[in-house]
């Protein structure tokens, strides 16, 4: 069975604009990677854990902040590596600059022996939704489409 994800897309409004917010993955093969490379905050679901609750669970242990309020289903989405990424969208403001993630062990080097560990998110910003369907992976772009086409009237 495909591997199931859940996950927050997470908006605002500033001085007329929608902004979203995206988290880029930490660890060395992404350091130097920008643009395609930003994800909404997502992650792994337990069995038989609440899709909405691990979405939530997912954004506390990647950014630290607590998300409650009115969640709106998004869809459903495959990724190409054949995850399943369940979405919802809430109206929110998260603090970039003070994202605390929790952290995931590689070896590295690579066939050095040696472990080390990163940190799940290393950075997280605001983009207006220009700005995001470029930072984003290719393969969540749909969730922005989906997201623009339920804001308008």
């Amino acid at each position: 069975m495909p591997k199931r994800s859940a996950g927050l897309l997470i908006f605002r409004q500033t001085a007329g604009y929608l902004e979203v917010f995206l988290v880029h993955p930490g660890g060395p093969f992404w350091a130097r990677k920008d643009d395609g490379a930003w994800s909404i905050p997502k992650g792994l679901m337990e069995q038989g854990e609440d899709p909405l609750e691990a979405a939530k669970r997912e954004v506390f242990e990647e950014v630290g902040s607590k998300i409650e309020g009115n969640f709106t289903w998004l869809g459903e989405y495959r990724q190409p590596g054949g995850k399943t990424v369940l979405v919802w969208s809430i109206e929110a403001d998260v603090d970039a600059d003070a994202v605390v993630s929790n952290t995931f062990q590689i070896e590295w080097p690579p066939r050095s022996g040696k472990m080390r560990a990163f940190p799940e998110v290393d950075r997280a910003g605001w983009f207006r939704l220009d700005e995001a369907q470029q930072k984003i992976l290719k393969g969540q772009q749909q969730v922005l489409f989906d997201f623009v086409k339920r804001q308008k009237p």
